[in-house]
Protein backbone atom coordinates (compact mmCIF):
# COMPACT_ATOMS: atom_id res chain seq x y z
CA UNK A 1 0.00 0.00 0.00
CA UNK A 2 2.99 2.33 0.35
CA UNK A 3 6.11 2.85 -2.34
CA UNK A 4 7.54 3.91 1.07
CA UNK A 5 10.49 1.85 3.18
CA UNK A 6 9.22 -1.63 3.83
CA UNK A 7 6.73 -2.11 6.35
CA UNK A 8 8.16 -3.76 9.52
CA UNK A 9 7.67 -3.86 12.96
CA UNK A 10 10.21 -1.20 13.58
CA UNK A 11 8.97 1.57 11.33
CA UNK A 12 5.03 1.11 11.39
CA UNK A 13 2.53 4.16 12.05
CA UNK A 14 0.36 1.64 12.93
CA UNK A 15 2.66 0.89 15.73
CA UNK A 16 3.21 3.89 16.90
CA UNK A 17 -0.67 5.58 16.89
CA UNK A 18 -1.60 2.33 18.71
CA UNK A 19 1.17 3.32 21.47
CA UNK A 20 -0.15 6.60 21.49
CA UNK A 21 -3.75 5.96 21.83
CA UNK A 22 -3.80 2.59 23.04
CA UNK A 23 -7.06 3.77 25.33
CA UNK A 24 -8.46 4.93 22.09
CA UNK A 25 -7.89 1.81 20.35
CA UNK A 26 -9.62 -0.71 22.87
CA UNK A 27 -12.24 2.01 22.82
CA UNK A 28 -12.83 1.70 19.38
CA UNK A 29 -12.05 -2.03 18.53
CA UNK A 30 -12.97 -3.83 21.51
CA UNK A 31 -15.42 -2.03 23.90
CA UNK A 32 -16.40 -4.51 26.18
CA UNK A 33 -12.71 -5.12 26.92
CA UNK A 34 -12.38 -1.49 27.69
CA UNK A 35 -14.91 -1.25 30.08
CA UNK A 36 -13.48 -3.98 32.02
CA UNK A 37 -10.24 -2.52 32.61
CA UNK A 38 -9.25 -0.27 35.17
CA UNK A 39 -7.88 2.69 33.36
CA UNK A 40 -7.26 4.62 36.28
CA UNK A 41 -4.28 2.32 37.21
CA UNK A 42 -2.68 2.52 33.81
CA UNK A 43 -1.06 0.51 31.50
CA UNK A 44 2.76 -0.84 30.54
CA UNK A 45 3.69 -1.62 27.09
CA UNK A 46 5.93 -4.98 27.60
CA UNK A 47 8.11 -5.10 24.37
CA UNK A 48 11.21 -6.59 25.75
CA UNK A 49 8.99 -9.42 27.70
CA UNK A 50 7.49 -9.95 23.94
CA UNK A 51 10.67 -10.40 22.48
CA UNK A 52 11.83 -12.58 24.70
CA UNK A 53 9.29 -14.73 24.45
CA UNK A 54 8.78 -15.26 20.57
CA UNK A 55 12.75 -14.31 19.23
CA UNK A 56 13.09 -17.92 18.65
CA UNK A 57 9.55 -18.23 17.00
CA UNK A 58 10.27 -18.67 13.45
CA UNK A 59 6.37 -17.99 12.64
CA UNK A 60 6.72 -15.51 9.67
CA UNK A 61 7.13 -11.88 9.66
CA UNK A 62 5.33 -9.90 12.31
CA UNK A 63 4.41 -6.23 11.12
CA UNK A 64 2.72 -5.45 14.90
CA UNK A 65 2.80 -7.10 18.16
CA UNK A 66 2.27 -5.40 21.81
CA UNK A 67 2.09 -6.98 24.56
CA UNK A 68 0.36 -4.59 27.28
CA UNK A 69 -0.22 -4.91 30.71
CA UNK A 70 -3.26 -4.32 31.85
CA UNK A 71 -5.34 -4.62 35.41
CA UNK A 72 -9.12 -5.66 34.92
CA UNK A 73 -11.84 -4.07 37.51
CA UNK A 74 -11.43 -6.73 39.92
CA UNK A 75 -7.95 -5.94 40.68
CA UNK A 76 -6.84 -8.63 38.48
CA UNK A 77 -3.27 -8.36 36.54
CA UNK A 78 -3.64 -9.50 32.78
CA UNK A 79 -1.94 -9.35 29.92
CA UNK A 80 -3.03 -8.32 26.53
CA UNK A 81 -1.59 -9.29 23.08
CA UNK A 82 -2.15 -7.17 20.43
CA UNK A 83 -1.91 -8.01 16.88
CA UNK A 84 -2.34 -5.97 14.13
CA UNK A 85 -1.92 -7.43 10.85
CA UNK A 86 -1.72 -5.07 7.97
CA UNK A 87 -0.21 -7.36 5.62
CA UNK A 88 -2.59 -7.07 2.03
CA UNK A 89 -2.75 -10.69 1.67
CA UNK A 90 -3.89 -13.58 3.95
CA UNK A 91 -1.78 -15.92 5.65
CA UNK A 92 -2.55 -19.10 6.31
CA UNK A 93 -0.53 -19.71 9.19
CA UNK A 94 -1.81 -16.79 11.02
CA UNK A 95 -4.15 -18.71 13.57
CA UNK A 96 -1.50 -20.95 14.57
CA UNK A 97 0.62 -18.06 15.42
CA UNK A 98 -1.45 -16.47 17.39
CA UNK A 99 -1.87 -19.61 19.48
CA UNK A 100 1.48 -20.30 19.80
CA UNK A 101 2.00 -16.58 20.94
CA UNK A 102 -0.59 -16.27 23.45
CA UNK A 103 0.76 -20.07 25.40
CA UNK A 104 4.52 -19.11 25.20
CA UNK A 105 3.21 -15.87 26.83
CA UNK A 106 0.85 -17.96 29.37
CA UNK A 107 3.64 -20.33 30.43
CA UNK A 108 6.65 -18.13 30.80
CA UNK A 109 4.36 -15.75 32.93
CA UNK A 110 1.36 -17.41 34.44
CA UNK A 111 -0.59 -14.60 33.53
CA UNK A 112 -3.96 -14.66 32.11
CA UNK A 113 -3.57 -13.58 28.09
CA UNK A 114 -6.32 -12.12 25.95
CA UNK A 115 -4.89 -11.96 21.96
CA UNK A 116 -6.72 -9.76 19.91
CA UNK A 117 -6.38 -9.14 16.31
CA UNK A 118 -6.81 -6.50 13.79
CA UNK A 119 -6.94 -7.72 9.88
CA UNK A 120 -6.88 -5.24 6.95
CA UNK A 121 -5.84 -7.47 3.99
CA UNK A 122 -8.07 -7.34 1.10
CA UNK A 123 -9.97 -11.01 1.17
CA UNK A 124 -13.40 -9.97 2.96
CA UNK A 125 -13.65 -13.76 3.67
CA UNK A 126 -11.13 -14.35 5.67
CA UNK A 127 -11.69 -14.09 9.06
CA UNK A 128 -9.14 -16.51 10.78
CA UNK A 129 -10.40 -16.84 14.82
CA UNK A 130 -9.76 -20.53 15.84
CA UNK A 131 -6.54 -22.46 16.19
CA UNK A 132 -7.25 -26.30 17.46
CA UNK A 133 -6.62 -29.78 16.62
CA UNK A 134 -7.96 -32.94 18.36
CA UNK A 135 -6.26 -36.20 18.83
CA UNK A 136 -7.43 -39.42 21.09
CA UNK A 137 -9.84 -37.25 22.49
CA UNK A 138 -7.63 -34.63 23.37
CA UNK A 139 -9.01 -31.30 22.47
CA UNK A 140 -7.69 -27.91 21.96
CA UNK A 141 -9.59 -25.35 20.87
CA UNK A 142 -8.64 -21.27 21.25
CA UNK A 143 -10.80 -18.95 19.77
CA UNK A 144 -9.38 -15.30 19.83
CA UNK A 145 -11.25 -11.83 18.79
CA UNK A 146 -11.01 -10.61 14.97
CA UNK A 147 -11.62 -6.86 13.71
CA UNK A 148 -11.87 -6.63 10.01
CA UNK A 149 -11.09 -3.72 9.15
CA UNK A 150 -12.67 -3.82 5.69
CA UNK A 151 -16.44 -4.45 7.53
CA UNK A 152 -15.90 -0.71 8.04
CA UNK A 153 -16.87 0.02 4.38
CA UNK A 154 -20.09 -0.09 5.37
CA UNK A 155 -19.87 2.38 8.45
CA UNK A 156 -18.22 5.12 6.69
CA UNK A 157 -21.19 7.76 8.15
CA UNK A 158 -20.04 6.02 11.35
CA UNK A 159 -16.62 6.74 10.90
CA UNK A 160 -16.73 10.15 9.56
CA UNK A 161 -18.93 11.53 13.12
CA UNK A 162 -16.50 9.86 15.19
CA UNK A 163 -14.09 11.79 17.20
CA UNK A 164 -12.06 8.68 18.17
CA UNK A 165 -8.59 8.48 16.38
CA UNK A 166 -8.51 5.09 15.09
CA UNK A 167 -11.61 6.27 13.03
CA UNK A 168 -9.45 8.73 10.89
CA UNK A 169 -6.98 5.30 11.21
CA UNK A 170 -9.57 3.38 9.71
CA UNK A 171 -10.84 5.74 6.85
CA UNK A 172 -7.09 6.21 5.70
CA UNK A 173 -6.33 2.34 6.00
CA UNK A 174 -9.55 1.82 3.95
CA UNK A 175 -8.33 5.02 1.11
CA UNK A 176 -5.17 3.02 0.59
CA UNK A 177 -7.14 0.02 -0.84
CA UNK A 178 -9.70 1.87 -2.89
CA UNK A 179 -6.77 4.18 -4.07
CA UNK A 180 -4.22 1.97 -5.41
CA UNK A 181 -5.06 2.52 -8.90
CA UNK A 182 -6.55 6.27 -9.05
CA UNK A 183 -3.55 8.57 -7.48
CA UNK A 184 -6.08 11.98 -8.17
CA UNK A 185 -9.24 10.29 -6.62
CA UNK A 186 -6.65 9.36 -3.44
CA UNK A 187 -5.22 12.83 -3.47
CA UNK A 188 -8.74 14.24 -2.98
CA UNK A 189 -9.38 11.61 -0.23
CA UNK A 190 -6.72 12.62 1.39
CA UNK A 191 -7.02 16.24 1.51
CA UNK A 192 -10.91 14.83 2.95
CA UNK A 193 -9.41 13.41 5.82
CA UNK A 194 -7.01 16.39 6.76
CA UNK A 195 -10.30 18.48 6.26
CA UNK A 196 -12.33 16.51 8.34
CA UNK A 197 -9.59 16.81 10.90
CA UNK A 198 -9.20 20.48 10.95
CA UNK A 199 -13.15 20.69 11.05
CA UNK A 200 -13.42 18.41 14.07
CA UNK A 201 -11.22 20.85 15.95
CA UNK A 202 -9.12 18.25 17.01
CA UNK A 203 -6.02 19.16 18.97
CA UNK A 204 -2.46 20.03 18.08
CA UNK A 205 -0.65 17.38 18.67
CA UNK A 206 -3.51 14.93 17.65
CA UNK A 207 -3.77 16.27 13.83
CA UNK A 208 0.09 16.20 13.77
CA UNK A 209 0.31 12.54 14.65
CA UNK A 210 -2.93 11.93 12.22
CA UNK A 211 -1.29 14.04 9.40
CA UNK A 212 2.02 11.37 9.89
CA UNK A 213 -0.25 8.35 9.93
CA UNK A 214 -2.36 9.48 6.45
CA UNK A 215 0.57 10.71 4.77
CA UNK A 216 2.21 7.34 5.23
CA UNK A 217 -1.17 5.20 4.23
CA UNK A 218 -1.82 7.70 1.10
CA UNK A 219 1.33 8.14 -0.70
CA UNK A 220 1.16 10.28 -4.08
CA UNK A 221 3.70 10.72 -6.97
CA UNK A 222 5.21 13.82 -6.79
CA UNK A 223 3.47 16.08 -8.77
CA UNK A 224 -0.09 15.56 -6.67
CA UNK A 225 2.27 15.42 -3.52
CA UNK A 226 2.77 19.28 -4.23
CA UNK A 227 -0.60 19.90 -4.78
CA UNK A 228 -1.73 18.05 -1.70
CA UNK A 229 0.76 20.37 0.34
CA UNK A 230 -0.33 23.50 -1.23
CA UNK A 231 -4.09 22.37 -0.25
CA UNK A 232 -3.44 21.26 2.97
CA UNK A 233 -1.63 25.06 3.93
CA UNK A 234 -4.53 26.78 2.44
CA UNK A 235 -6.47 24.64 4.99
CA UNK A 236 -4.21 25.36 7.93
CA UNK A 237 -4.39 29.37 6.95
CA UNK A 238 -8.47 29.11 7.20
CA UNK A 239 -8.24 26.93 10.29
CA UNK A 240 -5.64 28.41 11.90
CA UNK A 241 -7.83 29.70 15.05
CA UNK A 242 -8.93 25.78 15.74
CA UNK A 243 -4.75 25.03 16.18
CA UNK A 244 -5.16 27.66 19.66
CA UNK A 245 -6.08 25.56 22.39
CA UNK A 246 -8.09 26.81 25.46
CA UNK A 247 -4.87 27.72 27.34
CA UNK A 248 -3.08 29.30 25.06
CA UNK A 249 -6.86 30.72 23.85
CA UNK A 250 -7.29 32.07 27.40
CA UNK A 251 -3.31 33.14 28.17
CA UNK A 252 -3.74 35.36 24.91
CA UNK A 253 -7.04 37.47 26.11
CA UNK A 254 -5.50 37.72 29.55
CA UNK A 255 -2.25 39.83 27.60
CA UNK A 256 -4.47 41.46 24.62
CA UNK A 257 -6.98 42.70 28.05
CA UNK A 258 -3.79 43.91 29.94
CA UNK A 259 -2.56 46.12 27.08
CA UNK A 260 -6.28 47.82 26.97
CA UNK A 261 -6.84 48.46 30.17
CA UNK A 262 -3.11 50.17 30.14
CA UNK A 263 -3.99 51.90 27.18
CA UNK A 264 -7.25 53.02 28.28
CA UNK A 265 -5.84 54.43 31.50
CA UNK A 266 -3.01 56.42 29.85
CA UNK A 267 -5.11 57.86 26.78
CA UNK A 268 -8.66 58.23 27.95
CA UNK A 269 -8.11 58.37 32.55
CA UNK A 270 -10.96 57.26 34.20
CA UNK A 271 -13.35 56.98 31.39
CA UNK A 272 -11.45 54.87 29.67
CA UNK A 273 -11.34 52.47 32.24
CA UNK A 274 -15.31 52.29 32.56
CA UNK A 275 -15.11 50.39 29.33
CA UNK A 276 -13.53 47.45 31.00
CA UNK A 277 -15.95 45.70 32.19
CA UNK A 278 -17.99 45.49 28.72
CA UNK A 279 -14.23 44.76 27.04
CA UNK A 280 -14.13 41.99 29.07
CA UNK A 281 -17.13 40.19 28.31
CA UNK A 282 -15.82 39.98 24.70
CA UNK A 283 -13.93 36.32 23.71
CA UNK A 284 -12.75 36.90 20.08
CA UNK A 285 -9.03 37.28 20.04
CA UNK A 286 -9.37 39.48 16.60
CA UNK A 287 -11.82 41.92 18.14
CA UNK A 288 -9.83 42.20 21.33
CA UNK A 289 -6.37 42.61 18.87
CA UNK A 290 -8.03 44.95 17.11
CA UNK A 291 -9.50 47.06 19.96
CA UNK A 292 -5.63 47.42 21.36
CA UNK A 293 -4.78 48.98 18.34
CA UNK A 294 -7.38 51.00 17.69
CA UNK A 295 -6.26 52.78 21.47
CA UNK A 296 -3.31 54.79 19.80
CA UNK A 297 -5.82 56.80 17.00
CA UNK A 298 -9.04 56.74 18.93
CA UNK A 299 -10.17 60.46 19.00
CA UNK A 300 -12.56 59.57 22.04
CA UNK A 301 -14.19 56.57 24.32
CA UNK A 302 -16.98 56.73 22.61
CA UNK A 303 -15.24 55.95 18.61
CA UNK A 304 -13.37 53.51 20.38
CA UNK A 305 -16.84 51.96 22.17
CA UNK A 306 -18.49 51.63 18.49
CA UNK A 307 -15.53 48.95 17.13
CA UNK A 308 -17.43 46.50 19.62
CA UNK A 309 -20.61 47.56 20.66
CA UNK A 310 -22.99 45.40 17.97
CA UNK A 311 -20.80 42.41 19.64
CA UNK A 312 -21.99 43.83 22.73
CA UNK A 313 -25.67 44.08 21.56
CA UNK A 314 -25.65 40.89 19.98
CA UNK A 315 -24.02 38.76 23.12
CA UNK A 316 -26.70 40.38 25.17
CA UNK A 317 -30.28 39.12 22.77
CA UNK A 318 -28.88 35.45 22.31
Amino acid sequence: MSNKAPQTEYDSPWKQILQLYFQDFMLFFFPQAHSEIDWSRGFEFLDQEFQQVVRDAELGKRLVDKLVKIYRTGGEESWLLIHVEVQSQEETDFPRRMFVYNYRIFDRYNRSVASLAVLGDENLNWRPNQFGYELFGCTVDFQFPVIKLLDYQQRWRELEASSNPFATVVMAHLVAMQTKSDKLQRKQQKLALVRRLFEQGVERDAIVNLLAFIDWMLTLPLDLEREFKTEVEQLEAQQRMQYMTSFERIARIEELLKGIALGLKLKFGTSGQNLLPEIELLEDVNLLSSILSAIETANSVDELRSLYEPKIDNQVEN
